[in-house]
């Protein structure tokens, strides 16, 4: 598994596969054709059906200013390794494309180009899967963020830390913000009055309705394309940032505590992203909210004191209860289902971290187990419900937009 700097990237919405990854990609390919007089970009599959919602064509285009780039859209045409695909071309002086490279964004921001080594070679972890880290952790002693400890490089808390200010800083302005989202389903954002609204109630259900503002917070402003931390990617970014801002606000727990269990959630999103997927376009909104859910239900569970048994059970749960979880947003935009299935993927979060402390963590069906189901159940979802708008409540109600 790579260094989960790789998972908790920071940067704006409202799609780490459709923005951050094309982006990035511009980046690499512009350094490998850097005297191209123009540039033409294909978008093949899910990049395309939904990349103007997602805002792929400005990312695109905004990468590569102040060149001039031709977008070309293949909804229709999937390539074999991965549905959010890219095919980058230069053009020179007398209109002749050369170095063609076919790169895809495989989740989370992150780029293939078919053999993961192009992309990903620095893979640092020995243990890549919650039965190897399971043993590892009962021979050390340790528990999943040393492990994230004993592995990383030094800075990595520091890295978390400014991670952490970074989620902060997402709710606390999705809390203060008003109006409506960009496009044309005119979204009226909830988070401000649903915070306002929670503080006035007693203390249980205040602290499960602050809950729900602080997802909706992060959600929002990840839909209007403010800066957020996937987590593991930017359409499921406000479920582990609404429950580790619950936990240092209303319960008082440290930034120590904080940072201890983002690392731990780290490490379940890259067993995920190793094994599974994280990508909505791959296996639907399971490998997004899904994951996010499983991340913050390790996270939870760790700072209020579980074993490193029911630590997995809670990551297991968060993940199995969203089996078959598909991805069908309206008009092709993070906003409805997305937003509201963050806050909902809070909940069952914190759900799953309660079962699983009044347990003794022993269960039947394994962390590792759940994420070869929940792959093979993405894959065979029919590709209309995941990522494409076609099919779902995209289909049934974008018709009207």
């Amino acid at each position: 598994m790579q260094s989960i700097k790789k998972l908790f990237r920071i940067g704006p919405g409202p799609s780490s596969s459709h923005t951050i990854g094309p982006r990035r990609a511009v980046e690499f390919y512009k350094n490998e054709s850097p005297n191209a007089k123009s540039y033409i970009v294909t978008l093949y599959g899910s990049l395309a059906a939904t990349g103007k919602g997602h805002l792929t064509d400005v990312a695109i285009i905004d990468g590569f200013a102040p060149s001039q780039v031709e977008i070309k859209w293949r909804p229709s045409e999937i390539k074999e390794y991965h549905p959010n695909a890219m095919l980058f071309q230069s053009v020179d002086n007398e209109g002749n494309t050369y170095n063609d490279k076919l790169i895809y964004s495989v989740g989370g921001g992150e780029l293939s180009t078919g053999d993961e080594d192009c992309f990903n070679s620095d893979n640092i972890y020995i243990y890549n899967t919650m039965d190897e880290i399971l043993e590892y952790c009962r021979k050390t002693g340790h528990t999943f963020w040393e492990y994230v400890k004993d592995t990383e490089d030094s800075d990595m808390f520091d890295f978390l830390n400014e991670v952490w200010k970074t989620m902060q800083n997402a709710v606390i302005r999705g809390i203060e913000t008003e109006g409506r989202l960009p496009g044309p389903l005119n979204v009226q954002r909830k988070a401000s009055a649903y915070y306002v609204k929670a503080s006035s109630y007693n203390r249980n259900l205040k602290r499960r309705s602050l809950m729900f503002a602080y997802a909706l917070a992060v959600g929002e402003e990840n839909a209007n394309g403010g800066i957020v931390v996937t987590a593991p990617t930017c359409g499921s970014s406000g479920v582990l940032p609404s429950i580790l801002y619950l936990l240092s606000r209303d319960f008082e727990f440290s930034d120590s505590k904080i940072i201890k269990a983002l690392a731990t959630a780290g490490l379940i999103g890259n067993i995920i992203k190793k094994n599974a997927s994280i990508s909505g376009a791959e296996v639907g909104c399971q490998g997004e909210v899904g994951s996010a859910c499983a991340m913050a239900s390790a996270a939870a569970t760790q700072i209020f004191g579980g074993s490193i048994l029911q630590i997995e059970y809670a990551a297991e749960m968060g993940m199995e209860h969203h089996l078959g979880l598909t991805c069908d947003p309206i008009c092709g935009l993070v906003q409805v289902p997305c937003i509201e299935r963050n806050a909902f993927g809070a909940a069952r979060a914190l759900d799953s971290c309660t079962y699983s402390i009044l347990s003794d963590g022993q269960h039947i069906v394994s962390f590792d187990k759940i994420l070869k189901i929940m792959k093979q159940t993405g894959h065979d979802l029919p590709h209309i419900y995941k990522e494409t708008a076609e099919g779902g409540l995209a289909i049934e109600f974008g018709k009207n937009f």
